[in-house]
This record gives C-alpha cells, structure tokens and sequence, in this order.
C-alpha cells in the first residue's frame, strides 16, 4: 500500500503541519498535570524514567537506521546537529534530574526546538516517510521533556543554569564548526543558512548571523531564566521575614 498523499513533500504551515503543533500544545498541558499530580512520589520518578526510555530508544533507533549504508552521508547522517544533543540531555535529565542536564534541556528544548517546529528545515515526503516521523517525533517529546521537568516536576533554572548552557552551546559551535569546514558538511546551520526560510533569514550574511543568532539567543535565555529568579528571591525574602515561632 503506497497512498499518494504519503508522497507528497511536507509543507509548512499545511494541515498537517498546524495539526502537529496542535498535537504538541495539548500533549504539553496534558503533562504538565500530569507532573503536578506526580510531583515528589514514586509514580513521578517511574514516569519520568519510562519517557526518558522512550525518547531515548526512538532517538537511538533512529541514528542506527541513519548509519545504515543506503542511509549513510556524512553531512546529515551524524548526531551533530544540537537537537541530537538535546535529546540525550533530556534523557539524563528525565532519569536523573541533574540541574545541568535540566539546564541545557530547558533552554535548548524551549528555545531552539520550538523554533525548528515552526519553521522546519524538512524536505521530505509527509507521514508515514521516515524522515518525517524521525524530525517530528524527536522534537516535540524534547520540547515536552523540558515542559514536564518545569512546570510540571517543579525543576527551575537560574542564572548559572543560563551560564552553564552558554559554555556548552559554544563549545559545541566552535567543535562543529571546524567538523563542517573539514567535511564540507552544516550541521547545525554554522556554515551557511538552510535553503527553508528561517529566523536566520533576517539575521544577515555569514558569518555575522552567528553572532546575531548566539545574542539573540542569550537574550531568550535570560527572559526565560529572570521570572524563576524573581519568584525565588520573592519566596526568600518572604520566609526571612516570616518570625520564628
């Protein structure tokens, strides 16, 4: 059975595209009372684990199917881009809760993520083409892990969560980059901008929509790290003027 509508390329912002971010919107809320229920029991460590198995056994199933020899190419077939990062940090982060694996899953999963949903680099036949599973799959349980450990877990950054993630974003551009220059790959878009229309459009030429990209991005980050950081300070404040009885 080969249906036709399989075939065609996926486009954004068609049915099926506003579908999945539907589809993603309501999952989020659904785990975001979820983890309110579970917060500090035994189930919300159980859960946390079977999603963290999930999205972990999809991501890798996916990269051996990538490595296999009709699949293989070096400039798309290697975990390089940082959503394949984010996947594995999200996993560690859901299985263990380290506050640097949060941290990176936070801002990675809620800032980039989202952006390569709305506009998505996909040139590829719709569902059920494999591509198309792989891209969508992968970032909206990314995107949920970050939703569930936050609002639902209760894990909040602060500002060496935004530091810690800065160093490691910049440690992997400059590790890639020089990957790119040797191979003549673009993982990661450092070497030139993907062909779809993107936010990197109106960022300017290579290289200075890197720069724009990573200020533009250190920005994000410290919007969404500052109400944490506010609603703790009030929280402290509140306990050290509460007298002791």
């Amino acid at each position: 059975m080969d249906p036709s509508w399989a075939q065609e390329t996926f486009t954004p912002y068609g049915v099926s595209h506003w579908a999945l971010l539907g589809v993603a919107a309501v999952g989020a809320g659904l785990l975001v009372r979820a983890g309110r229920r579970q917060r500090g029991t035994r189930s919300g460590v159980l859960f946390a684990r079977a999603f963290a198995l999930l999205l972990g056994l999809f991501a890798v199933a996916m990269q051996i199917y990538r490595l296999l020899p009709p699949q293989w190419d070096i400039a798309v077939s290697l975990p390089l881009h940082l959503s394949d990062f984010t996947w594995l940090v999200a996993v560690c982060a859901l299985w263990t809760r380290w506050q640097w694996a949060y941290s990176l899953t936070y801002y990675w999963g809620l800032t980039l993520n989202p952006q390569a949903m709305i506009t998505p680099a996909l040139d590829a036949p719709g569902f059920p083409h494999v591509d198309f599973v792989d891209f969508w799959t992968q970032h909206v349980l990314v995107v949920w892990a970050a939703i569930y450990l936050t609002w639902g877990l209760g894990s909040r950054p602060d500002w060496r969560s935004l530091a810690t993630a800065a160093v490691v974003t910049i440690a992997w551009g400059v590790s890639v980059f020089g990957f790119n220059l040797v191979t003549g790959a673009n993982y990661g878009f450092l070497n030139a901008k993907p062909d779809n229309p993107s936010l990197l459009d109106v960022m300017g030429p290579w290289p200075w929509y890197l720069a724009v990209e990573f200020a533009v991005g250190i920005a994000a980050w410290a919007l969404i790290t500052w109400p944490w950081t506010r609603s703790a300070g009030r929280s402290t404040r509140r306990a050290r003027a509460t007298p002791a009885r």
